[in-house]
């Protein structure tokens, strides 16, 4: 009987710790990423996940483009901007 509730409790306290260490972590990285997306702006700087620094000029829903270089524009995905840079 002891040992049934041991194993319960190890079972509680492995759940804890898996929700505390792995997925809390997880839900504020999507949460601050998503706040990103919502805060871009025409003219802000940014980095891409690639490494690409930019300029924003255009916004749509799923699409921006980067002046990355004078006269130099490219398009990407809204989600590949990985964040602000403050100047």
């Amino acid at each position: 009987m002891n040992s049934q509730y041991g194993s319960l409790i190890s079972f509680v306290v492995l759940i804890a710790a898996f929700y505390l260490l792995i997925i809390r972590p997880q839900m504020k990285r999507q949460k601050d990423q998503a706040a990103l997306m919502a805060s871009l702006a025409l003219g802000d700087r940014v980095v891409t996940i690639g490494g690409i620094f930019g300029t924003i000029r255009t916004l749509e829903d799923d699409e921006v483009q980067l002046e990355i270089a004078s006269d130099v524009v490219i398009t990407m995905a809204r989600s590949a901007i990985a964040r602000k840079i403050d100047a």
